[in-house]
């Protein structure tokens, strides 16, 4: 899935990104992009910090960092997010953000992942 059209520059350097990594890292940040876009059609991108994917509605709802064996996704309010399916599996000891590391062949809750980012975006838009 391309998701550029009105969301500029930053789009296209996303989907550069996920071109450019090339392996199951690409493929999962792709379809986390995919998963945010399915859970607010309204969400802007933006392009952030030396080359990290970022989702906004009327704040920050999360970003999408990847590293040699791990795809990170920071939603920026997690701790104040209902996780009733328990997707975050990473920085639960903090105050503001929560995490989902996913490892090559993980399987991602997508209806959980969905919640959250409806949630995120509610929290923002209170």
């Amino acid at each position: 899935m391309t998701v550029t059209g009105d969301q500029g520059s930053a789009g296209r350097r996303i989907d550069e990104r996920i071109a450019e990594l090339g392996d199951w890292r690409g493929e999962v940040l792709a379809r986390i992009r995919e998963l945010v876009h399915e859970a607010d059609p309204g969400i802007v991108e933006e392009w952030k910090w030396r080359g990290v994917p970022v989702w906004y509605h009327d704040g920050m709802v999360c970003t999408g960092e990847t590293y040699k064996e791990i795809v990170k996704v920071t939603f920026a309010k997690g701790a104040r997010l209902p996780d009733p399916r328990g997707v975050f599996n990473s920085g639960l000891e903090g105050n503001t953000r929560r995490v989902i590391d996913l490892r090559e062949g993980d399987a991602l809750d997508e209806v959980g992942f969905k919640e959250l980012v409806r949630a995120a975006v509610e929290l923002n838009e209170g």
